[in-house]
């Protein structure tokens, strides 16, 4: 027991046993230096008799006897001693004294064999000898100061932080499957990341770089067409993905019951045509609704804080009256965008009384025409002028050629008619192709959210450069079309830029809904979001006390973040932790991975290398374009003189005509 009777008797032992180690070597230089003492008159024959009787002990039968047993005593005492411990001390300074002290006194004795006097010689001999007995104490001292009960080595705390993960691969006819390996204790151990149930949503988050689209998202889209998934993929830098896309149909085709068609549309260069406003679409005034907010929406960004607001709403629907009074004219042979466009262009008191044609539609503009009757023209003006306006920056005759075919429909998962459908963004023109983009988008979701098709995936490259809002919008999506088999993967940089183009709650309903998530390297907000998510782990602390005689470490486990926001601040390229969902019939019981995904570079790089590239059905002429965009400005003038005809030539419809005061 450490009392402190016994650490006072310890060091009485020790200082005993150093002074027995004083004297043998005090009696060594009288004994093999006695001429020199002699001479210099330090004699007595007692002490010769003593001597010769402690002699008879064979101490002194040998040179090397005694002063081996003057060393050895006093590394016994060194042992048992404890002096003031230092942090700074090292073993290297305290080993220099120790060795160099021990070679000085071993060796000391050649020192005898010099030409010299008697007392010369046992003068330097003695002196060299102290020398180093005094080195080899000052160095087992310093030994016994150094702290040896180190602490733990790891600075970023990164071993305490690592944990089980998943190391079975689990398949099923959904999953995706991304091999991976990580780190257990300082061991590095091979595991995989099963997202068994892509239809609970997958966010994959990530700064630019972090490796989303590599690592992941093509991942998805290979693994996804390889089983036989019908896809819509948003292709923010086009053909990033839609060429993997085609590739991945090219070699997996076979594989479909019904082999799908492969449809791309890109403003930039045209493949195909396609019309989000087909009347076969449209079967309720809601309809046009949600189009026209989608639409409003996705070019006036600010607007989405701001719902409720009169001058919002009073464009959205106003744009609503145009959609579905087009929809209802002659069956919606003119239901298109660029129509609508172009109709909301027309004079007011050309444009009002035809829109009153439609009784469904009287309720959204009787607004309008009554402020327009009263003269109310700045408040009519701030009324529609904001439509008009935003709606005009979408009037490219590449766009009108684009939005007016009718190559494909957007029911992309129709067991029927199966389809893999890119739509291509530009960087430099998101604002104005992002906003019909997102129509198409929230067309598609509408008409691929219904029971009875084929399983589907919709993945969404940079998801906040689209806005897709409303009750059918992507929360909808993501929280009903799982009983539809409807697998939704959103890729965003960070939350924040979520919330600032989709608004605080929209963004958080999102982050929070998705049952798998994905995250490479993100800061701030996302990241401590991200960690919260993750949850504890019990981890291992340590803590080290010095006194001036002994030091102790304290180790105690203590709940703290499985994945510190620390950690997901400074992942590097190709590192990944999220959370996976599972079922009920194939549960997963460790969902949470912080790991390296492996990715064969060599085989992706002669696959790339090997693409096929995206072929057009036709190409398109500048004229074709050209007249495509005169004749929708002629049908919208037909129609205009058309129905202003027969309202003047009907006297039923009389009361149509807008008289001002």
């Amino acid at each position: 027991m450490n009392t402190g009777e016994n650490a006072e008797a310890l060091r009485k032992i020790i200082d005993f046993i150093r002074k027995v180690s004083l004297l043998i070597l005090f009696l060594h230089f009288y004994v093999y230096c006695y001429r020199a003492f002699d001479e210099w008159g330090l004699t007595h024959k007692i002490v010769r008799g003593i001597l010769e009787r402690i002699g008879n002990t064979g101490l002194f039968s040998d040179f090397q006897f005694s002063k081996l047993g003057a060393l050895l005593l006093l590394i016994v005492s060194l042992v048992g001693s404890k002096g003031k411990k230092d942090e700074k001390l090292k073993l290297l300074t305290a080993l220099r004294y120790f060795i160099v002290g021990l070679i000085i006194y071993t060796v000391s004795y050649l020192l005898l064999s010099m030409e010299a006097s008697v007392q010369v010689l046992a003068g330097i001999y003695m002196t060299v000898t102290g020398i180093g007995y005094l080195l080899i104490l000052h160095g087992g001292s310093l030994l016994s100061r150094i702290i040896r009960n180190r602490l733990n080595t790891d600075v970023f705390n990164k071993l305490q932080e690592t944990f089980p993960q998943e190391e079975r691969l689990l398949e099923n006819e959904f999953s995706i499957n991304l091999p991976a390996k990580y780190n257990l204790k300082g061991r590095v151990r091979q595991s995989w990341i099963n997202f068994i149930n892509p239809f609970r949503a997958l966010l994959v988050v990530g700064t630019p770089g972090a490796g989303k689209s590599y690592f992941v998202v093509r991942h998805v889209i290979t693994q996804h067409i390889a089983k036989g998934f019908s896809m819509f993929i948003y292709d923010f830098k086009f053909d990033d993905l839609s060429i993997i896309a085609y590739n991945a149909f090219l070699k997996n085709k076979h594989r479909y019951k019904v082999e799908p068609k492969f449809y791309v549309i890109d403003f930039d260069n045209i493949y195909h045509r396609c019309n989000p406003l087909y009347p076969e679409s449209m079967t309720d005034i809601t309809d046009a609704t949600e189009s026209s907010r989608t639409i409003m929406l996705g070019l006036n960004r600010e607007w989405i804080k701001k719902a409720g607001d009169f001058f919002v709403e009073s464009p959205i629907n106003f744009l609503t009256g145009i959609i579905w009074y087009l929809r209802k004219y002659k069956n919606g042979k003119y239901c298109t965008l660029p129509h609508c466009i172009e109709l909301m262009q027309m004079p007011y008191d050309q444009l009002f009384p035809v829109l009153r044609t439609e009784p469904e539609i009287e309720v959204l503009i009787n607004p309008f025409v009554t402020a327009y009757i009263n003269g109310a023209m700045e408040q009519l003006e701030g009324q529609i002028a904001s439509a008009k306006i935003t709606m005009a920056r979408l009037a490219s005759p590449k766009l009108y050629y684009v939005l007016t075919g009718n190559d494909f429909t957007l029911d992309v998962n129709n067991p029927g008619d199966p389809k893999i459908v890119c739509v291509g963004n530009n960087p430099q023109k998101t604002q104005v192709y992002g906003a019909v983009l997102s129509l198409y988008v929230a067309r598609m979701l509408k008409l691929v959210n219904q029971k009875d098709k084929l399983k589907s995936s919709l993945i969404f490259d940079e998801f906040p450069t689209i806005y897709i809002g409303g009750v059918s919008g992507i929360e909808g999506t993501i929280a009903t079309a799982r009983g539809n088999k409807v697998a939704t993967v959103l890729a965003v940089q960070d939350i924040s830029q979520l919330r600032k183009d989709y608004g605080k709650e929209s963004a958080d309903v999102i982050f929070n809904i998705v049952g798998n998530v994905i995250s490479g390297q993100v800061l701030g907000d996302t990241a401590k979001t991200l960690s919260e998510r993750f949850g504890k782990i019990m981890q291992e602390r340590e803590s080290l006390s010095i006194n001036a005689s002994d030091t102790s470490v304290s180790k105690s486990t203590q709940l703290e973040s499985a994945i510190p926001a620390s950690t997901i601040s400074s992942l590097s390229s190709g590192e990944f932790v999220g959370s996976v969902a599972d079922n009920p019939e194939q549960k997963i019981e460790l969902k949470n991975f912080h790991c390296e995904i492996i990715n064969d570079h060599a085989a992706l790089k002669a696959e790339a290398d090997a693409y096929v590239p995206i072929p057009k059905p036709r190409e398109v002429t500048a004229k074709e374009i050209e007249e495509n965009y005169l004749r929708i400005k002629e049908d919208v003038l037909m129609i205009i003189e058309s129905e202003m005809e027969r309202i003047y030539e009907t006297p039923e419809l009389a009361h149509l005509l807008i008289v001002r005061d």
